[in-house]
């Protein structure tokens, strides 16, 4: 598999840190007659989830889940992504638009080793569907708060899942999906987690049994599939960081 991150820069901690603090230094990129329709729709979904933090026993190895429905919905997190202990902050329809209204809300609460992230709504086939501008926009702006948050945590972006309710669309949202690889490729500590293809056909078609009766959400099945996808490179990930960590502390003069 590619390396899904950019070649770092000659001082990798410096950039990171100007890039995450370039991000954030604005306000949230969305106007604001939008941001006040965003606030009415799921200040209550995020009220509650703000109350689950009041019971969370704080763990700087957790993974932090963000995110849409298919989030939410993922009763089985912490089978399938065992041995990771897991916090869910997933809710409703989100749009990237929404996610970025509340990043700092759904993200500062927390410490966490990485945050994996899955939005899947900016791209229906509906007249309000989101450009690729305004996707770009709000997915590094969330990238830049956790960055922002946690410089040393890794940030993973989880490709869209293509679902037949939404096949009609899919070379639109296949664009989405290259776009969000192409931000975890300029972004620093930022990964792309791919798993289209294992959704699909040999005749690329949308796989029915890993879909529930509405053709959009995963079904048992498709969760588990998903969560080995996620676990595998989420671990490859930190293997790879903690591999050249260590190389970086030999190379230090204190080491010598």
């Amino acid at each position: 598999m590619a390396q899904d991150v950019a070649a770092p820069p000659s001082e990798p901690n410096q950039a990171a840190e100007t890039t995450a603090a370039t991000v954030v230094s604005h306000e949230v990129p969305v106007t604001g007659a939008d941001r006040e329709a965003i606030m009415k729709r799921w200040e209550r979904d995020i009220i509650s989830l703000e109350k689950e933090n009041e019971s969370l026993a704080g763990d700087e190895d957790a993974i932090l889940f963000i995110g849409s429905s298919s989030v939410r919905r993922w009763d089985s997190i912490a089978t399938d992504m065992a041995p990771f202990r897991c916090i869910e902050r997933g809710y409703g329809g989100a749009k990237f638009s929404d996610v970025a209204v509340f990043a700092k809300r759904l993200i500062e609460p927390h410490q966490y080793r990485a945050m994996v992230m899955f939005v899947a709504n900016d791209v229906s086939g509906r007249p309000n569907d989101h450009s690729l501008d305004q996707i770009e926009a709000w997915v590094r702006y969330i990238v830049g708060v956790s960055r922002a948050h946690q410089p040393n945590a890794a940030v993973l972006i989880v490709e869209i899942t293509p679902c037949e309710s939404r096949f009609a669309s899919w070379d639109k949202i296949r664009a989405v999906n290259s776009l969000l690889k192409e931000i975890a490729l300029t972004t620093p500590d930022t990964y792309f987690i791919p798993t289209a293809e294992h959704y699909l056909t040999a005749d690329d078609h949308p796989r029915p049994e890993l879909f529930v009766g509405d053709k959009l959400h995963l079904s048992p099945p498709g969760y588990e599939l998903w969560g080995s996808l996620i676990r595998q490179r989420l671990s490859d990930v930190l293997r790879q960081r903690a591999t050249a960590d260590a190389a970086a502390t030999l190379e230090t003069p204190a080491a010598r």
